[in-house]
C-alpha cells in the first residue's frame, strides 16, 4: 500500500468559469515516484489525532486535512499572480502504528526538503510538528549553506512534554531537542501561562529556548508585529532556513474554536497575518505545518478558514530563499 493515498477528486473545486480559476483546478499531482521542483510546494496530510488522544485531548483533527483543503481549494489565486506551484501529494496512510507512521512522514517531508522542495502540511495532532522538524532539520545539513535552522512554533503551548509515555501531541519540540540539541534555534510564540508548568517553562529556558508569552503581547500597548519583531530583531536580520509550526489552539477561540483545547485568549487573525508576513518576507521559510484543526468541534468552519487563509498565504506570498 501506498504511504501516501490519494484525496478524493470532490476537493478539488472548480467553477468551471475560465474567468474564474480557483486553486482546485490549479493545483498539480503528485507522485512519490515523480521529480520534485525546486521551490515548490508539496501538501501532505496527516488525518490522525492518536497523539491528542494520548495526550488527555479531544479528538477530530483526523478530519482537518481535508476540511482545510475544501476551502483552500476554492480559493483564488491573488491579483495578477503567476500560478501557484503547487502540488497534492494526498494523505498519510494509517495502516501502522504511530511511530512507523511519523517515520514515514519524516521520510516523504525529508525527501521533498532535501531536493530543494518545499513542505505544506496539515494535521492531524500536533505531534506530526516532530517528523516535520527532523525533516527539515535533517534537509539543512545538506542545504542550509552553513546558516543555523530556526524552529518557530505558535501555539498556546510549549509541548515539551516527554515521550516517555508515547508519541503524544505534547511532545514535538521536547524530542527535536533531544535529538538535535543546539544544532537549531527554537522560540516559542504565544505561549500562554495558564497551559504550561513552570517545569516545561524552565526545561525550555534551560536549553535555549526562547519564549515569548502571549501576556506580553496582550499588555504591551502595541501592534503585536511590533512586539514581535523587537522581541526577534536579532534574528530576523539574519537571512535562515526556517521551519513555522502552527498550532491553531494558539488563536483566540473567538475564531478557532475548531481545536483540542481552546481559550478566550490567543492570536486574533488582525493579529497574527502581520508578523506571518513578515516572516514570510525576511526568512526563507522551507516548511510550514498547520496542526490540530478539528471540524467536528468548529463553528461554521472557522477555525478550517483560517488555516486555508494562512496556507494561501503562504502559496502566495512566500520569499523564496537563495
Amino acid at each position: 500500500m501506498s504511504a501516501f493515498l490519494p484525496i478524493s477528486a470532490d476537493l478539488f473545486f472548480s467553477k468551471q468559469d475560465k474567468l474564474d480559476p480557483r486553486l482546485g483546478e490549479l493545483v498539480q499531482i503528485f507522485s512519490a515516484q515523480g521529480p520534485i521542483q525546486k521551490d515548490h510546494i508539496y501538501l501532505l496530510g496527516y488525518p490522525d489525532d492518536e497523539g491528542i488522544r494520548l495526550n488527555g485531548g479531544r479528538p477530530g483533527a483526523q478530519d482537518g486535512p481535508d476540511r482545510i483543503r475544501q476551502f483552500l481549494y476554492r480559493l483564488t489565486p491573488p491579483y495578477r499572480s503567476e500560478a501557484p506551484r503547487l502540488w497534492e501529494a494526498g494523505n498519510l496512510s494509517l495502516q501502522s502504528d504511530i511511530e512507523s507512521r511519523h517515520e514515514t512522514a519524516q521520510s516523504m517531508a525529508q525527501q521533498i526538503l532535501s531536493s530543494h522542495g518545499r513542505i505544506l502540511s496539515f494535521g492531524g495532532g500536533h505531534d506530526y510538528g516532530y517528523p516535520d522538524g527532523a525533516a527539515f532539520l535533517e534537509s539543512c545539513r545538506t542545504t542550509a549553506n552553513n546558516r543555523k535552522p530556526l524552529v518557530i512554533n505558535f501555539d498556546a503551548h510549549l509541548d515539551v512534554r516527554s515521550s516517555e509515555k508515547g508519541l503524544s501531541s505534547g511532545t514535538p519540540f521536547y524530542r527535536l531537542m533531544e535529538k538535535y540539541g543546539d544544532s537549531f534555534d527554537l522560540i516559542e510564540l504565544g505561549i500562554q501561562s495558564q497551559c504550561n508548568s513552570s517545569y516545561h517553562i524552565d526545561w525550555c529556558r534551560e536549553r535555549g529556548a526562547r519564549l515569548l508569552f502571549w501576556e506580553d503581547i496582550m499588555f504591551s500597548g502595541e501592534p503585536a508585529a511590533v512586539v514581535v519583531g523587537r522581541f526577534l530583531e536579532e534574528e530576523l536580520l539574519r537571512p535562515r532556513p526556517v521551519f513555522l509550526s502552527i498550532d491553531i489552539d494558539g488563536f483566540s477561540s473567538s475564531i478557532a474554536m475548531g481545536c483540542s483545547q481552546s481559550w478566550a485568549t490567543g492570536w486574533s487573525a488582525e493579529e497574527f497575518f502581520p508578523v506571518f508576513h513578515m516572516f514570510l518576507s525576511r526568512w526563507d521559510v522551507r516548511s510550514l505545518g498547520i496542526y490540530e484543526v478539528s471540524p467536528p468541534l468548529d463553528q461554521d468552519n472557522r477555525t478550517a478558514k483560517l488555516a486555508a487563509q494562512i496556507a494561501h498565504r503562504f502559496i502566495f506570498h512566500n520569499k523564496v530563499g537563495e
